[in-house]
């Protein structure tokens, strides 16, 4: 004779297979919300993601290389320009003869590091003076005195002085190229003529003219 299930014995059997249904349940849901993990992965990290400003600083020395000139003498890269008063391209000889050259070389140098895509040379008025005392009356040496300028074996200018006033002249097509890479030094020589035939009018003058180089990059 089998003993009577009481009734909260029959409530724990039958809580039993609702708690295992609900577990199974939460299982399937569980596995069902995981993400897959895939066999093959492939990754690519960039760290080093960079960008910058170049900079086009210009600098000018004698032939000798003991004088030097840069466009940041004196100012900052934010106005990057300068003017030299220690090279003179002329020569600066005072004493000249008629028929007497005086030759100049001079170096160009791109120290920054960014190429010069434009590169001039603009030369200003020139203008006469006396040098010193007693001196002759002409006052049109600008249009006698001749000067040559040359960078190796291509001219870029012949002619007078008072000509040479003129729009900016573009070196790099005078050269057959299109940029001074950074690091590049470029020599120009500056021939300057006193012309044969001139008379005791032309003694004790002199003669001044400012010449401006210019390089660029971008636009």
């Amino acid at each position: 004779m089998s003993t009577p299930t009481s009734p909260a014995t029959r409530r724990r059997r039958l809580a039993l297979p609702v708690v295992l249904a609900g577990s199974v349940a939460s299982l399937i849901l569980a596995l069902g919300l995981s993400p897959t993990v895939a066999a093959f992965t492939a990754q690519i990290q960039n760290t080093v993601d960079t960008a910058g400003s170049g900079t086009l600083i210009m600098q000018e020395t004698n032939s000798a290389g003991t004088v030097t000139c840069k466009s940041t003498d004196g100012t900052t890269i934010d106005t990057n320009s300068a003017t030299c008063s220690t090279i003179n391209k002329y020569g600066g000889t005072l004493t000249m003869t008629p028929g007497q050259t005086v030759s100049t070389t001079v170096n160009i140098k791109n120290i920054g590091t960014a190429d010069a895509s434009s590169f001039t040379l603009t030369p200003g008025a020139c203008a006469q003076s006396n040098n010193g005392t007693p001196n002759g009356s002409a006052s049109d040496l600008c249009t006698k005195m001749t000067i040559a300028v040359t960078s190796g074996s291509t001219s870029i200018y012949s002619g007078t002085l008072a000509a040479f006033n003129a729009s900016a002249i573009n070196i790099l097509t005078k050269l057959s190229t299109t940029s001074v890479p950074s690091g590049t030094s470029i020599p120009f020589t500056f021939a300057v003529t006193l012309p044969t035939g001139l008379g005791n009018t032309y003694a004790g003058l002199q003669v001044s003219q400012p010449l401006t180089w210019n390089f660029g990059a971008g636009s």
